[in-house]
């Protein structure tokens, strides 16, 4: 598992019980469009690549798809066994893969294709998905106009500031970011992206908003006396913000953006 992203290696093996509480999960409307341009159906083989704790796996798992789950940390992987015992779980990477060529129909990313080395993730999958086959990715976005949780997410931005995806965006390009999604030409094996966005609101006590940032792959490899000020601060905006100090539960909004494209029939080699 040497090409895990050193930090999320660290992150995300350090707290994936606080990830497997407190993150999100994904609405409903969103998961059944992502079924629905994926044709995961009964029978189907699909794949939940970078699968964490299996949240999305457990969505999924309702197709009656013949589903397999990829997870490279082993913390996160056990968190999924214990979600979904019975469902076939494998270790790897995006960029070698353990699965025969053309051997599945659908490939779906969830919250994670921003670790990839996105072109040998791209010509690894077209290995794997047959023709005709699909991928989709689906995360989770953070969607501002709350001031409280505008200034959580001010406070993380300082985390995550030599996270790869805001790396991409160094030169100011807002567009840069979205880069690495492209499929490309039809000379890449994929098509152009049918893309979709869905609303929705995770509500969480207090406590649990601090796991939720405490889940973030850059502040659970911080150093504890770092990381203790980083909660600490967020803490003390949700003990002294107007909207949030006399709640018990807050709720957090969340874009969830939706992506599929197309394995085409023709690929170089």
């Amino acid at each position: 598992m040497s090409e895990v992203h050193e930090i999320a290696a660290r992150g995300f093996g350090a707290e994936a019980a606080a990830y497997d509480q407190a993150r999100p999960s994904y609405p409903p409307d969103a998961v059944a469009w992502l079924a629905a341009g994926l044709g995961i159906g009964p029978g189907r083989p699909v794949v939940d690549l970078a699968a964490g704790t299996g949240k999305l796996t457990e969505l999924l798992a309702r197709s009656g798809a013949r589903l397999v789950a990829i997870e490279p940390v082993s913390a996160m992987a056990a968190r999924l066994r214990a979600r979904l015992p019975s469902a076939p779980l494998l270790a790897g990477v995006a960029e070698a893969l353990p699965l025969a060529a053309s051997s599945v129909e659908a490939v779906v990313v969830g919250q994670a294709f921003h670790w990839f080395d996105a072109p040998r993730a791209y010509a690894e999958l077209a290995r794997v998905v047959r023709p005709g086959g699909h991928l989709g990715l689906i995360w989770n976005a953070r969607e501002h106009g709350v001031d409280w949780a505008d200034r959580i997410w001010s406070v993380m931005d300082q985390v995550e500031h030599n996270a790869p995806w805001r790396q991409e965006r160094a030169d100011g390009d807002a567009s840069a970011g979205r880069a690495r999604y492209l499929a490309g030409h039809a000379e890449s094996g994929w098509s152009a992206w049918t893309e979709a966005s869905f609303q929705h609101v995770h509500y969480s006590s207090h406590e649990q908003v601090i796991d939720r940032m405490r889940s973030v792959s850059h502040v659970a490899a911080l150093p504890d006396d770092r990381q203790r000020e980083v909660l600490d601060e967020i803490r003390t905006i949700l003990r002294e913000h107007p909207q949030t100090r006399d709640s018990d539960l807050v709720g957090i909004p969340y874009r969830a953006d939706a992506m599929v494209a197309e394995r085409l029939a023709v690929h170089p080699g």
